[in-house]
C-alpha cells in the first residue's frame, strides 16, 4: 500500500479537457514531486470524463477525479468534494485554466507556516499568445521564460493587460526580506494554499455561492481570518500562467448579499460547506476527517 502523499493539488475544473492536458504536462515538470492532483470536476460531459480516465494512469503523480451532475455552477460544491477526497496534509487550489510555473508546488511549500494562507501570483496570457499555446510549448519550457517577448510586445503596443511583471521572480531569501513587502492581500482562488486541517475548521467552501467571480474564495478567506489564519501573499514568486478568456460580470448580487450577511454575522464556520448543519458549531473543535 502506498503512503500517501503531503501535498495534494486541487484544480477546478468543467470540460475545458485541452486546458487540463496543459495543466498535466506542466506538472511533470514540478521540482517537488511529493503530490498527487485532486480534480474538483464541476459536471463535465461524459466524453471529457472518459478522456480524463483514459490519460489519468500516464502520468508520473497519481490523479484522482472527483465528479458530480452538472447542475450550474457548483464550484464549490466540488471543491468541498476534492477536499474530502485528499490526502495531502497541505491544500494548493488552482483553476483548470491555469499553468503552474516548474517551481510552482515547490515554493508554495516553502512559503507554508502555522495560522497562514499562502497566496501566489498570476501572468495573464493574451488571446493572441494562448491561441498560439501548444502541448510541446509548455513540456520544452516556452512558459518559463520566452513567453515573456510576446507578452512584452502585446503590453506595450496593443495595451494588454498581461500582469508580465509577475514573471520576475525573486527566490532570495535575504534580497526578500530588505526589498519585498509579504503583505496580507486577499485569497485569490486560482492560486493559493493551505493546511488541510484549517480549511476544515472553517467546514470548507458555502455551497451557496452559485455564480463565479465574486464570493467563493473571498468568504474562505474571511472566515478563516477570523480564527486568526491570515494570507501571506508571495510577490515575484509562485508564479502561474492564466490562460485568456472573456470576463464575466463578477458582481453578482445574490453572492455580494450573502458575502455582507456573512460579513455582518462575524460568520467562522459554514453550515453550508463540507459537513451540512449545525451552524453554532465551534471551528476550534472541528475533528480531521
Amino acid at each position: 500500500m502506498s503512503m500517501p502523499h503531503s501535498l495534494s493539488l486541487i484544480v477546478s475544473f468543467y470540460n475545458k479537457i485541452d486546458l487540463l492536458l496543459y495543466i498535466f504536462a506542466a506538472l511533470e515538470r514540478q521540482t517537488y514531486r511529493d503530490f498527487e492532483v485532486v480534480i474538483a470536476d464541476d459536471g463535465s460531459k461524459p466524453e471529457v470524463v472518459d478522456e480524463i480516465n483514459r490519460v489519468r494512469t500516464t502520468y508520473s503523480f497519481p490523479i484522482k477525479h472527483v465528479w458530480h451532475e452538472d447542475n450550474g455552477w457548483q464550484k464549490n460544491k466540488a471543491l468541498n468534494k476534492a477536499v474530502v477526497a485528499s490526502e495531502g496534509d497541505y491544500l494548493v487550489f488552482i483553476d483548470g485554466d491555469c499553468i503552474p510555473h516548474p517551481k510552482f508546488l515547490q515554493e508554495h511549500v516553502e512559503s507554508r507556516a502555522e495560522n497562514r494562507v499562502v497566496s501566489g501570483r498570476r501572468v495573464l496570457l493574451t488571446e493572441k499568445v494562448s491561441k498560439a499555446l501548444t502541448l510541446r510549448k509548455i513540456q520544452s519550457g516556452y512558459l518559463d521564460c520566452r513567453v515573456a517577448f510576446p507578452l512584452l510586445m502585446e503590453t506595450l503596443f496593443h495595451g494588454k493587460k498581461t500582469e508580465l511583471e509577475n514573471m520576475f521572480r525573486i527566490r532570495n531569501k535575504t534580497i526578500r526580506r530588505i526589498f519585498l513587502k509579504e503583505k496580507r492581500r486577499n485569497v485569490i482562488g486560482c492560486n493559493f494554499s493551505a493546511w488541510k486541517k484549517d480549511i476544515l475548521k472553517v467546514n470548507g467552501f458555502d455551497e451557496r455561492y452559485t455564480y463565479p467571480g465574486f464570493g467563493e474564495d473571498c468568504d474562505l478567506d474571511d472566515r478563516l481570518r477570523r480564527i486568526g489564519i491570515f494570507p501571506c501573499s508571495k510577490k515575484h514568486l509562485i508564479t502561474e500562467y492564466h490562460v485568456f478568456h472573456k470576463h464575466f460580470d463578477t458582481l453578482y448580487e445574490p453572492n455580494m448579499l450573502l458575502w455582507n450577511e456573512k460579513k455582518l454575522n462575524n460568520e467562522k464556520y459554514t453550515p453550508y460547506g463540507i459537513i451540512k448543519g449545525d451552524e453554532n458549531k465551534d471551528p476550534e473543535n472541528e475533528k480531521k476527517l
